[in-house]
């Protein structure tokens, strides 16, 4: 095998900067595994460490700082022949963390290179997740404030099986990167190496120390034997070979045409426990039996089970390229909380508008067209309301017809649900 080197873009770090010995310590790994360009991506992201993709001649991926992992995760699902090779600093580190400690869980076949020098080299100097409390930086007193990450002791923690620290200018550095690169699951290389550009012009570090200081961490370094396990891809292939399949989308057939010759928005508005959401759909379901192209977006807190349930719907001939909602052709009310929270509209409705409510309801001010609906005396629940008021537009035949609702009611129930739901519906439409 040849060096992967980019000989027409070679290393530019600062003089003596750990950096570039990385740099050729990859290359001589890459050459002991014998992986050709081809074979290999390499993916970084901001800082110096975010050179590194331009420096070989493989496949490459530049991203946002401390995302790296995110990246390398879907490159290495997509294409699981490739080894994947993330390189960030301790600045990506610290920025992407959580990506860190989900990697970690993961056990997806990617190697990562931390290329820790203490400080943000790049952008001035400031600490870093891993600067130590007694450092200098450009950031005055803030790392004393702060215990630096031990990312090697976090990374077992977080169920790496593969972890090592090592020094940038290590004679073996070439033999530990290829150790890494060729483990069947996560690696992580803590790689230690000066900043002469920032750190070491604020801080008497040397390499007799930094080796010092690794030997005293007592890492026990490689494979984690607590850890071991399948790699991700694997699992994740060969439980997904043995899960049922995905059900295919149903299918709507155009069974009529639609009565609107327009695009026309639709709200409901109601609380939790109306059935809103499923409203909007089967509303959906049945523009689509109309030959129309349809969008829904629903609007509720996160309680879930109490408060507004909204849901805004588009029906059109043509395909909907915004589906945020203006003036609404159509308002259906079953609850004063969905009320409230689009007490607003009402003001901008006219009497082209058509508003179909729960006579009990008080509504704002509106110049549309009203339609009461005595539930209570009709026996009608709650959660049956809205699809009532829904049968209700389809009576009056401006928006859907009533084939249009049974058609999307048969799309979206089956049985007994289906029985019932048709029950309410020809209630109102009769």
């Amino acid at each position: 095998m040849t060096s992967l080197l980019n000989r027409e873009r070679p290393p530019v770090f600062c003089p003596g900067c750990a950096h570039e010995a990385v740099v050729r310590g990859l290359d001589q790994a890459l050459e002991m595994l014998e992986l050709p360009g081809n074979q290999v991506a390499i993916v970084s992201d901001i800082g110096c460490s975010g050179l590194f993709d331009t420096f070989f001649n493989t496949h490459a991926f530049h991203g946002l700082h401390g995302r790296a992992l995110t990246y390398a995760t879907g490159l290495k699902m997509a294409r699981p022949d490739l080894k994947v090779i993330v390189v960030m600093g301790d600045g990506g580190l610290g920025i992407g963390g959580a990506h860190v400690l989900s990697s970690c869980r993961r056990n997806l076949d990617i190697t990562l290179l931390i290329l820790n020098n203490f400080n943000y080299g790049m952008t001035g100097g400031q600490c870093s997740a891993t600067t130590p409390t007694t450092g200098k930086t450009s950031s005055g007193f803030l790392n004393e404030l702060e215990a630096p990450l031990d990312i090697c002791k976090v990374a077992v923690a977080a169920g790496a099986p593969y972890v090592d620290r090592t020094m940038a200018t290590g004679r073996e550095l070439a033999d530990h990167l290829a150790d890494a690169i060729r483990y069947p699951g996560f690696s992580l290389i803590d790689i230690w190496g000066l900043c002469p550009g920032r750190y070491t012009k604020r801080n008497r570090v040397t390499l007799a120390q930094m080796e010092e200081d690794i030997k005293k961490s007592s890492l026990t370094t490689g494979p984690v034997a607590a850890n071991e396990r399948e790699e991700y891809a694997a699992h994740y292939f060969r439980l997904a070979g043995s899960a049922p399949a995905a059900s295919r989308p149903i299918s709507v057939a155009v069974i009529c045409e639609a009565p609107i010759r327009k695009r026309c928005d639709v709200l409901l508005l109601g609380s939790a426990g109306q059935y809103i959401n499923t409203a909007g759909e089967i509303l959906c379901l049945a523009g689509m039996s109309g030959g129309l192209h349809v969008s829904q977006k629903n609007d509720y807190p996160i309680t879930v089970l109490r408060g507004h349930s909204i849901a805004e719907v588009v029906l059109d001939r043509q395909p909907i390229e915004y589906t945020g909602i203006g003036t609404p052709a159509v308002v259906v009310c079953v609850a004063a909380e969905g009320v409230a929270r689009r007490k607003k509209v009402f003001a901008t409705l006219s009497e082209e508008s058509l508003v179909v409510k729960d006579g009990e309801l008080s509504l704002p001010d509106t110049g549309a067209r009203v339609i009461d609906i005595d539930f209570a005396g009709l026996k009608i629940r709650s959660s049956e309301q809205v699809l009532a008021a829904l049968a209700v537009v389809a009576r009056e035949g401006s928006l859907l017809t009533y084939e249009m609702l049974a058609a999307g009611l048969r799309h979206r129930y089956s049985g007994k649900m289906l029985d019932e739901a048709l029950a309410v519906v020809n209630r109102l439409v009769t």
